[in-house]
Order: C-alpha cells, then sequence, then structure tokens
C-alpha cells in the first residue's frame, strides 16, 4: 500500500469516528452526563490511533460538548449554550432577520467551496451524497426540512475549518428559530421539495468533482432562489 493510500485510510477514519461521535452526541444518544465507550474500545470500532482519538476528543472538549476526567472517562457534557465554544461563548445566538441571514449566506455558502475541494474526503462527499439520499428518502416535508439542514451543515464540516463549522451551526440554530419556521411552512411544499432535491445533487455532484466554478455557481443560484421564495412571503 502507497503512503498516500495509507494516509487516506486513516484520515477517512478519523473523519467517521468524528461523525460519529458527533452524530451521537447532537442527537442525544449520549445524554447530558453520560459516560462515553472507554478509548481502547473507541480506537478498535473505528481503527484509529489512540494520539488521533485524543486529537478528535480535544476538538470536542474546546466545542464545550464533552467533559475528561483523569481516571474516570470521558463524559457528555451538561447540555451547553448556543453556540458555545470551549470555556468562553463567543457567538451567541443574535436577533437577526430571514433577510439578514439570507444575506449573510449569500456571501459565506458559495466560500466554503475551495475549502471543501482542498480539504475534503472521501467520506466527506460520501457523507453529502447519503443526506441527498435520506432527504429524497423522507417522508413528511419535517423531515426533509431537518435533512436539508444536515446537509448543509455537513458542507461546512467538510470545510475542516473549525470557525466556518461555529458560524454555519450558529446560521443552522437562527434557521431553526420561531420566524423562520413559521416561513418554511409556508415555502416547503412537495413541488419545492423536488427541485431543491435535484439542486443538492448538482451541488454534491460538483464538489465530488471538485469543480470549484460549478459548485460555488450551483450553492449561489441555490440560496437566490431560497431566498427569494422565503421573503417574497414576508
Amino acid at each position: 500500500m502507497t503512503n498516500t493510500a495509507s494516509l487516506q485510510i486513516k484520515t477517512d477514519s478519523m473523519e467517521s469516528l468524528r461523525m460519529e461521535l458527533l452524530k451521537g452526541l447532537q442527537s442525544g444518544s449520549w445524554p447530558p452526563g453520560s459516560r462515553l465507550p472507554t478509548e481502547r474500545d473507541l480506537c478498535a470500532t473505528f481503527g484509529v490511533s489512540r494520539s488521533g482519538l485524543r486529537r478528535v476528543l480535544a476538538e470536542l472538549r474546546e466545542q464545550g460538548l464533552i467533559t475528561q476526567k483523569v481516571g474516570s472517562g470521558t463524559y457528555v457534557a451538561e447540555k451547553p449554550g448556543k453556540a458555545e465554544v470551549g470555556a468562553g461563548r463567543f457567538l451567541a445566538v443574535p436577533s437577526v432577520s430571514p433577510a439578514e441571514l439570507m444575506e449573510a449566506r449569500l456571501l459565506l455558502e458559495p466560500m466554503l467551496v475551495d475549502l471543501i475541494v482542498n480539504n475534503a474526503t472521501t467520506a466527506d462527499f460520501d457523507r453529502l451524497e447519503d443526506c441527498c439520499a435520506r432527504a429524497e428518502a423522507a417522508q413528511t416535508l419535517e423531515e426533509f426540512e431537518k435533512l436539508d439542514s444536515a446537509l448543509h451543515e455537513q458542507l461546512a464540516l467538510a470545510t475542516q475549518n473549525a470557525l466556518f463549522i461555529s458560524v454555519f451551526r450558529l446560521m443552522a440554530e437562527i434557521r431553526d428559530s420561531g420566524e423562520w419556521g413559521f416561513l418554511k411552512e409556508k415555502v416547503l411544499t412537495a413541488e419545492r421539495r423536488a427541485v431543491l432535491q435535484k439542486e443538492h445533487r448538482q451541488i454534491v455532484a460538483a464538489l465530488r468533482q471538485r469543480d470549484v466554478d460549478t459548485a460555488r455557481r450551483a450553492i449561489f443560484d441555490h440560496l437566490a432562489q431560497a431566498r427569494l421564495n422565503l421573503l417574497w412571503r414576508i
């Protein structure tokens, strides 16, 4: 096996570990205060080294998601404040109008493309496609909306940039707020859902092909249409 192939396998294992831990923490599979599996068990399950595991755990600890007690283990933190990172809250959920958020998204989300193309792994692209497939199989519009948000979060995760990830999680919290929920109920028809699914597939396909220009344009057009659909109803 070449050094490059070996590095890719190692990177994919680390990403798989990171995503599974995040999924368990965010879904409530491990309730606050519960103890995570031992480091030995996590290393064996995901095929990562002890040092690699500790790097991932350190990232989660800095995000305020876990705590670690010497000689005892790793525990799920009590529910942190919104967008809390580490010991300080440098991102709080502000009062933001739908128009302001869409302006920010139109500027920021196309910027993800270069980072994704440069940093994303095969596993990242697989997870993006899995988000698309699960959204297409969703039985309700509410379920689809949650998976739509999951896709956009996965785009941020694929950048491998902690600051972008924090910012996009903050935007996701705003999208889940009361005024946004009311607007989405009006906009997210079955017909609009079909269009969104097609747009998502186009974005993910361009990213997997590492086609920067096509991916950036697809994301911009996707958000511009979303802004039009949302804001004309305000």
